[in-house]
C-alpha cells in the first residue's frame, strides 16, 4: 500500500496552496506537483505520474476543458476531479467537462466566511472523492461504497408488488455522482406523451440545476425545468430539484404539487432524495415509481424504504455502469430494489411499466364495467 499521488492544476496561486495544505494534511495523499495551466500540467504528468487529477476550469493558455480533451487522449483511466466556481460560466463549464469525460467536480468555497472555514468546505469535498476514486492505491475498496455483491447487467427476481392492479402515477428518481451523464442518457428514452410527471433529485449546487435542467430539455422530447413552488403535477413535465433546496410534494384541493424548502440538509445533501421519495410516497403510495441511479452515500436509502412500505415499485442502476455504486448499492443491500438494471435498459423499463400499468388499471375498469353491465 502506497500514498495517492495527486498532481493539482490551477493558475491561482493561493488556491494551489490551499488545495495542497487540504490533501497533504491527510496520511493516504502525496501531492507530488503543481501546475499552473493545463500546458504546464500535460509536460508534469510523465515525470511525476500522478493517480489522480485536480484540474482547475477556468485557466489562461490552455483552460480546463482543453486540459481535459489532452488528458482523455494520452490518459483514458486517469481520475480528474474539476475544481469549478460557482458561477454561470463556471457551471456551464463544468457541465461541458462532466461530459467530455472528467470524472467529478468539486466547488470553489465562496462566501463561507473565513479561510479556515474555506479550507474545510474543500476538505468534506475533496478528500473523500479523492480516495474514493483511488481506493484500489489504498486497499480500501470500502470508501463510501458498501460491500455488496453486486450482479451486474442482470436482473434481481422482482420483490412482489401490493396486491391488486396499481397504475404508476409518477416517476421519482435519485442520483449524485455521474448523474449529469446519466441522466443526458436516460431522458431520451421518454417518449413525447409520456403519461406521468418525473421528479428528480441530482446532487449539485444553485445554477448547476438549472443549466443541468436546460441541458436535459435539449435532449428529451418531454418539457424539463428546474423545480418551481406549487408546480401542479402534469403528464411529460420533468422537475429537476434547485440546487439548496429540497424539493418535496403537498396536496391541495387541485392535487399534488411542488413544496420547496431549506429544511436541515439530509445525508449532508440539499436537496436530499430522502426528502423526495418520503414525500411522494406519502403523496402517491403504491402508484409511485423510484429510480435510484448512480451516487456516493446513501442518499435515497430511507425515502426507498418508505415507498417499498406503500408497496410502490423500485428499480436500480448496476454496478457496472455506475460511476459510483454507493447510492444504488444501498438499495439493493437491503433488498429494496425489484429489478438492477444497466443504465442503457432503465429508460426503456420505466416506460415498459408506466404503459404496463396504465393499461392493465384500464382494462380492469372495462371488465367491471361490462361484468356489472350484464349482471
Amino acid at each position: 500500500m502506497r500514498k495517492i499521488r495527486v498532481l493539482i492544476v490551477d493558475d491561482a496561486v493561493v488556491v494551489r496552496r490551499m488545495l495542497s495544505d487540504v490533501l497533504a494534511s491527510d496520511p493516504l495523499i502525496e501531492v507530488v506537483g503543481a501546475a499552473a495551466n493545463g500546458k504546464i500540467a500535460l509536460a508534469k504528468i510523465p515525470q511525476v505520474n500522478p493517480d489522480l487529477l485536480t484540474l482547475d476550469v477556468e485557466m489562461p493558455e490552455m483552460d480546463g476543458l482543453q486540459t481535459l480533451a489532452a488528458v482523455r487522449k494520452s490518459y483514458p483511466c486517469l481520475p480528474v476531479i474539476m475544481f469549478s466556481t460557482v458561477t454561470e460560466r463556471g457551471a456551464v463549464a463544468t457541465l461541458e467537462a462532466l461530459s467530455l469525460g472528467a470524472t467529478d467536480y468539486i466547488t470553489k468555497p465562496a462566501n463561507v466566511g473565513s479561510v479556515a472555514a474555506a479550507l474545510e468546505r474543500i476538505r468534506e469535498q475533496l478528500i473523500p472523492k479523492v480516495k474514493l476514486y483511488c481506493a484500489q492505491i489504498t486497499g480500501n475498496i470500502a470508501v463510501q461504497v458498501p460491500k455488496v455483491k453486486a450482479a451486474p447487467r442482470v436482473a434481481l427476481p422482482e420483490r412482489p408488488s401490493a396486491p391488486g392492479v396499481s397504475r404508476i402515477d409518477v416517476v421519482a428518481i435519485g442520483v449524485s455522482t455521474g448523474g449529469p451523464n446519466a441522466l443526458a442518457e436516460l431522458m431520451p428514452s421518454f417518449p413525447a406523451g409520456f403519461p406521468v410527471p418525473i421528479l428528480i433529485v441530482q446532487h449539485m449546487p444553485p445554477m448547476f440545476t438549472r443549466l443541468l435542467a436546460e441541458r436535459l430539455a435539449s435532449k428529451s422530447p418531454l418539457k424539463v425545468a428546474e423545480g418551481v413552488e406549487g408546480a401542479p403535477m402534469k403528464p411529460g413535465q420533468a422537475w429537476v430539484a434547485p440546487g439548496d433546496f429540497h424539493m418535496a410534494l403537498t396536496r391541495d384541493a387541485l392535487g399534488p404539487k411542488i413544496h420547496l424548502h431549506q429544511g436541515p440538509p439530509e445525508n449532508s445533501c440539499r436537496p436530499a432524495v430522502d426528502v423526495l421519495f418520503r414525500s411522494v410516497a406519502a403523496i402517491y403510495g403504491q402508484s409511485t415509481l423510484a429510480v435510484i441511479l448512480t451516487g456516493m452515500g446513501q442518499d435515497g436509502l430511507r425515502g426507498c424504504e418508505a415507498i417499498a412500505e406503500k408497496g410502490g415499485q423500485i428499480l436500480a442502476q448496476d454496478e457496472a455502469t455506475s460511476v459510483v455504486w454507493g447510492m444504488p448499492g444501498f438499495v439493493v443491500q437491503a433488498g429494496l430494489a425489484q429489478k438492477v438494471l444497466p443504465l442503457g435498459l432503465i429508460g426503456p423499463e420505466i416506460v415498459r411499466r408506466v404503459q404496463k400499468s396504465r393499461s392493465a388499471v384500464a382494462a380492469t375498469s372495462v371488465n367491471t364495467t361490462i361484468a356489472m353491465a350484464g349482471s
